[in-house]
């Protein structure tokens, strides 16, 4: 997949999103997917960004299918099935029924440094959000979080890079953070 086919893809979600943003700036991940079906039914999108459309619904897939089969505390069944699946870092995943004492321990430490990433992650959040929400309370007459990151905090915008390629401070290519959803 080239940057090019990623860029023109990520450039039609976008335009979907624009278009499905109301009044208020909400919109919602249903009308934001239906409108993408639309797109892609009636885009006649260049061979390379089909087929990056097709690696992301293949990877999309896969990261599903290993989500559903991925152990769940508090299963009714409990964590073991043995078509479940252990993910142990670097793509390699194992059949629960076929795993060893080595596949569990490695799976166990993978869940425990994930769980303190997520924590960190989590951290930064509320230190964020309480910091804004002490902003609106002392610089009232602000309205939206824009004018209060432009006006008190300095935001400036660049048009240097993408602020959204690749810069995840938390990579899951396990897709072992936030169980179960996508972020």
């Amino acid at each position: 997949m080239s940057a090019q086919s990623d860029a023109r893809l990520w450039q039609i979600v976008e335009e979907a999103a624009a278009t499905v943003t109301d009044e208020t700036g909400r919109f919602r991940k249903g009308d934001l997917e239906n409108e993408l079906r639309t797109r892609f039914a009636h885009e006649d999108l260049e061979v390379h960004a089909r087929a990056a459309a097709a690696d992301k619904l293949v990877q999309g897939l896969v990261r599903g299918f290993g989500e559903r089969r991925s152990p769940k505390p508090r299963r009714q069944s409990g964590m073991f099935h043995p078509k479940g699946i252990l993910k142990l870092g670097n793509g390699i995943w194992v059949w629960m029924d076929r795993a060893t004492r080595n596949d569990l321990l490695e799976w166990g430490r993978l869940s425990t440094r994930n769980l303190a990433r997520v924590a960190t992650a989590e951290i930064d959040r509320q230190r964020y959000v309480a910091e804004r929400l002490d902003a609106f309370r002392e610089h009232t007459g602000f309205d939206f979080l824009g004018e209060l990151e432009k006006t008190v905090f300095g935001y400036v915008a660049s048009e240097a890079e993408d602020p959204f390629d690749d810069d995840d401070p938390l990579p899951d290519p396990e897709g072992l953070l936030y169980d179960g959803q996508q972020r």
